[in-house]
């Protein structure tokens, strides 16, 4: 039996089912109501429920830490020195995150997983914050924990009010990133250029003082005939010459020592070479009657020989030594005009040696500069009409996949009981006469291109649309949220997305979509939700339930998975407060409304799987029709596809 777990894995391109990154384990220490708390999460929905109050928030916002948000002692628990949070996460091949640890330098080769943990002090507040064991600062915490985890609540889909995002969703989800990398370069050596032409234009109108001023740079580097490192060799020299007489006795009573004796007679007047070369014949001729001593006339050898050649170094260093006080005149006089070169230029002898160089080269371009300035003004006219056409592009392809984005969210939206909502991709553009060429006008421009994207809605029938921030409530703006996660979640690469009570003032009918939206995110992300609608937690692949525990006058919140008898009386409990035979049959009634849903969307895609895979082996060395038949009995794995192909 081939299961499709394996065949998702084979084409990973047209599906991404297998997460590379997950949020493993979740453990917590001394975080306001929480003393001890261990919560081993699965790769699908997970679902936490309880009363409120009993720290289902609390949990989100210990979350939160590890993202690098701002800490404070209320997160310590009462009569607690310190509190801790700890996340375990999964890692495979994740280049970008990869990379970021490896800026980092947290990340080893062979690494599996990636440890995150935050401790925050009781009495100030202040955390430290590791990653892999290494201490590291809130910023590299933000944005490694950032990639990992994404917190979305009734009140924190901020994100949607800043309008400087949009701009990035509407282009992750049009796919349109690529193309803008290509505007992004064409501007950026634009301004390179343009940059460089200002600086030509504001020179021109005392050129020929800059002329003059840089001339005179490259004559005093001429005249001195500066060398690279020369200062240093002339501060070495004039140690040595000043203390000529000292060394060149220290070198002769050395070299005399070992080739000489010792002619003052306090030790022997035999040269230490020569006593060696007799303790080495002494040493050979006793090799012969032991030859265990072998490795000690081979030492004596090699030392004889080290001893000739340190003789015979220092006699040619000797050799070198100048104790003339005419050569320190001259490099004393030497060092002054270095030093004369350095305060009129106030920098080292290397960067004005360097400053020459760059100064002939401008003084060229200033010679020659209508020549110049006519070469970058040909080259800035060919880059603003390159980046016309590719902007012009990239905002035609926005304008129709803003369509599509506002089609699919209202029609998300209408799922989720708001049916006479209108929503629309706003691309304004501002004309600017040193802009780039669209059509007929003038645009300004950045690195994105020409566009300026902002989300509209118009909430109820006849208003007209009006900016998302100014118009959208808490309600409204978590069921927006979940219908454009619903709708990017495939294009968004943080693998781990929590929601927090998105679905408050949602019920019905409304609420079981939320539940299938959510479920449907988890086909290609890990998805934490805390909800109060037995609508939704039906939808979990794991189920916890979160409660509060009292003891010794301590109150304590203890999670706990559920299995799929416990599940139906936590819903029965949510909907009737206390289970009921009839709130049982209730709950049962919905979670199996839940699981035929979840069966249905789980159906193998074997006809996408099919021509996917024949696209990219050999028929050769996979007849079609056997591979047609070992798809079609392929065990069902998670997807939103349709029947298997013997079924359609």
């Amino acid at each position: 039996m081939v299961q499709c777990l394996w065949l998702y894995d084979l084409r990973s391109d047209v599906l991404v089912l297998l997460m590379s990154i997950m949020l493993l384990e979740l453990q917590i220490s001394d975080f306001a109501i929480i003393d001890r708390l261990r919560l081993q999460l699965e790769a699908g929905f997970n679902v936490l429920t309880g009363e409120t109050g009993a720290g289902k928030s609390i949990i989100i916002d210990a979350l939160g830490t590890l993202r690098g948000e701002k800490t404070d002692p209320t997160f310590v628990r009462a009569g607690c020195s310190r509190a801790r949070v700890e996340g375990v996460f999964s890692l495979s091949d994740r280049p970008d995150l990869v990379g970021v640890l490896q800026e980092y330098g947290l990340y080893e080769e062979g690494d599996e997983q990636i440890i995150l943990t935050r401790e925050i002090s009781g009495e100030s507040g202040r955390s430290v914050a590791r990653i892999n064991g290494r201490p590291v600062n809130t910023a590299a915490l933000r944005e490694v924990g950032g990639r990992l985890v994404d917190i979305h609540g009734q009140h924190e889909g901020l994100s949607l009010f800043n309008t400087r995002t949009h701009l990035d969703m509407l282009d992750r989800f049009g796919e349109l990133l690529p193309l803008r990398e290509q505007v992004s370069a064409i501007v950026t050596e634009l301004r390179q250029v343009r940059e460089e032409l200002a600086e030509m234009r504001r020179n021109e109108a005392r050129r020929q003082d800059r002329i003059e001023e840089l001339r005179f740079l490259v004559e005093d580097v001429t005249a001195a005939k500066l060398q690279p490192s020369e200062e240093e060799e002339l501060l070495r020299e004039r140690t040595m010459v000043q203390n000529a007489a000292r060394i060149i006795g220290l070198v002769n009573e050395s070299y005399g020592l070992l080739y000489q004796g010792d002619e003052e007679g306090r030790r022997s007047a035999r040269p230490i070479v020569e006593t060696m070369a007799k303790v080495l014949t002494n040493l050979e001729e006793l090799e012969r009657y032991d030859s265990g001593i072998g490795a000690m006339t081979m030492s004596a050898r090699e030392l004889h020989y080290q001893l000739e050649d340190l003789a015979t170094a220092l006699r040619g260093y000797r050799s070198t030594l100048d104790g003339d006080p005419a050569r320190l005149d001259e490099i004393e006089d030497r060092l002054t005009v270095l030093r004369d070169l350095q305060r009129k230029y106030g920098a080292s002898v290397a960067e004005i040696m360097a400053r020459a160089v760059g100064a002939s080269a401008e003084i060229e371009k200033l010679l020659n500069s209508a020549e110049f300035m006519a070469t970058l003004e040909q080259r800035e006219h060919v880059l603003l009409t390159q980046l016309g056409q590719h902007a012009g592009e990239v905002s035609e392809r926005r304008r129709k996949v803003g369509e599509q984005l506002a089609q699919l969210i209202e029609r998300a939206m209408g799922d989720l009981a708001m049916r006479n909502v209108r929503f629309a991709v706003q691309i304004a553009q501002q004309e600017d006469a040193q802009g780039a060429p669209i059509g007929a006008r003038r645009v300004a421009f950045d690195r994105t291109g020409v566009d300026q994207i902002e989300f509209m809605i118009s909430p109820n029938p006849g208003e007209p649309l009006k900016p998302l921030a100014r118009v959208a409530s808490g309600g409204e703006s978590a069921r927006l949220l979940l219908a454009l996660k619903s709708i990017l979640s495939r294009v968004d690469e943080v693998p781990t997305l929590v929601f927090d009570e998105i679905d408050v003032g949602v019920g019905g009918r409304a609420g079981q979509v939320v539940g299938q939206k959510l479920w449907g995110i988890s086909d290609t992300h890990q998805v934490l939700c805390i909800t109060h609608l037995p609508q939704v937690a039906a939808f979990a692949d794991a189920h916890f339930h979160i409660s509060k525990e009292f003891s010794a006058d301590r109150t304590r919140t203890n999670v706990r998975p559920l299995d799929e008898g416990e599940r139906v009386d936590e819903l029965a409990s949510m909907l009737d407060g206390t289970p009921s035979e009839h709130s049982r049959a209730n709950a049962r009634e919905i979670v199996e409304r839940a699981n035929s849903f979840k069966r249905e969307k789980k159906r193998c895609t074997c006809t996408d799987i099919f021509r996917t895979v024949v696209s990219k082996w050999p028929v050769e060395t996979q007849p079609a029709a056997s591979l047609r038949a070992m798809l079609c009995d392929a065990t069902p794995g998670r997807t939103t596809g349709v029947p298997c192909v013997d079924q359609m």
